[in-house]
């Protein structure tokens, strides 16, 4: 599920002096962390030499994350350093002919990463891409959400120019999407859109506000937020002559799977719903579980499972217990941490925590209970998800979201688990 992205890497480098230039480590390091079949995330370290050390930043293309602050590193020639202590990553390598050699380490899962003066060449292989000329109508488009005072900028595709067509509208997941919900090298939006218009359905894709050709700030937005911008985009097909009213539907995957729902349940002009990977259980809850079963997957101990379970599910409950305009609330949270880090940690990493946590977007995912309006949703409703998903688990969320349309009376709901 993409309410929490595949791997978040944030890193923290120690300022310590060069002890000898005999081998050159000031510039730009590129390496590919394999994180799991199928999945590796590119990485670009940009060091540069300073009177005192080194000053260094980092991206993540494939997570569209550039220029992240490294505040520190250590280099006794030929052996690179970098630890992370609020995420418990250490990187260690040693520089040998313009390669650094190294593993990177976190909660005890040993990952190999090698860094290199030049990034790789391979090719991606996207066979299920579309390529043009498309043999249907596509045209850019923009529609207002006036309320959020944002202009979203999107793709419409037709089966023909003219016509009256059945719609669907896609909804991306968490973090900031493009239209495409580009992420990691795949396109899902463009390929689910060439196909459903192929099909003789009209697709509208839209950039997140404040992505790409979109206006707005995502930072400051919500779940709550991005639900007004797909019920704008709802508004703006209705307003086509060439799509067909009564029938049109939402498509949302991981949090546009909440997001579907979450109209359905208010707006009586969506004819249906289809939830990929949608969440059918209360943030609090998903996130202690999507917590569970990645650490599991990863190999991390037992007792570090535990207890790191323990301490977020008193945490989470913090804020879930705590009025919306509770002002004393990070002074809760952050004297909780404290408290529960002890010694093992300094005050810089039970702030960050504090932070993370209570970002606007974070706080409302943590009070979400998709189940409050699940159970008003009257519209047909498609729940698909993927056996592997160690995100959105499949088995708790599919049967939660089953059981939260019947209780509601809804007869027509198709719910699957591939394979």
């Amino acid at each position: 599920m993409k309410i929490m992205k595949i791997i978040n890497i944030l890193f923290a480098f120690a300022a310590i002096p060069l002890f000898s230039s005999a081998q050159n480590i000031n510039g730009d390091w590129f390496g590919t962390l394999k994180v799991q079949a199928g999945i590796s995330i590119r990485i670009v370290f940009h060091i540069t030499k300073t009177p005192n050390g080194f000053s260094s930043t980092m991206d993540s293309p494939d997570q569209g994350a550039h220029g992240i602050p490294v505040p520190s590193t250590a280099f006794n020639n030929p052996t690179l350093k970098l630890e992370i202590p609020a995420a418990k990553i250490v990187y260690t390598g040693e520089l040998k002919d313009s390669i650094i050699s190294g593993i990177f380490n976190q909660n005890g899962l040993s990952i190999p990463l090698n860094l290199s003066r030049t990034p790789e060449t391979t090719v991606l292989k996207r066979p299920q891409e579309p390529v043009k000329p498309y043999p249907y109508y596509s045209e850019d488009v923009t529609f207002r959400n006036e309320k959020a005072n944002v202009t979203l900028a999107g793709t419409l595709t037709l089966p023909k120019k003219e016509g009256n067509y059945p719609a669907v509208i896609l909804i991306s997941g968490s973090g900031a999407q493009n239209r495409n919900e580009e992420v990691l090298g795949h396109k899902p939006f463009l390929v689910i859109a060439d196909y459903l218009t192929r099909n003789g359905i009209a697709v509208l894709r839209y950039d997140d506000r404040g992505t790409a050709l979109s206006t707005g700030d995502f930072r400051s937005g919500t779940t709550a937020d991005f639900a007004t911008d797909a019920e704008s985009a709802l508004s703006y097909l209705q307003s086509r002559k060439e799509i067909d009213k009564k029938k049109i539907g939402l498509i949302g995957h991981s949090e546009g799977g909440t997001i579907a729902p979450m109209i359905a349940s208010r707006n009586k002009n969506v004819d249906f719903i289809v939830m990929l990977a949608g969440p059918g259980m209360p943030g609090s809850e998903l996130l202690l579980l999507q917590k569970d079963k990645i650490e599991r997957e990863s190999g991390i101990p037992d007792s570090s499972i535990e207890e790191g379970q323990r301490i977020f599910k008193e945490v989470y409950k913090i804020i879930v217990d705590s009025s919306p305009n509770d002002t004393t609330l990070k002074n809760k949270v952050l004297t909780y941490f404290e408290q529960q880090l002890g010694d093992a940690a300094d005050d810089k990493i039970a702030e960050s925590l504090t932070n993370q946590l209570l970002s606007p977007w974070m706080v409302y995912f943590i009070r979400l209970n998709p189940i409050s309006f699940l159970e008003k949703v009257k519209c047909p409703v498609l729940a698909l998800n993927g056996g592997n998903d160690l995100q959105v688990p499949p088995k708790e969320n599919l049967e939660a979201i089953g059981a939260a349309l019947k209780k509601g009376g809804n007869k027509n709901v198709t719910i699957k688990e591939f394979p």
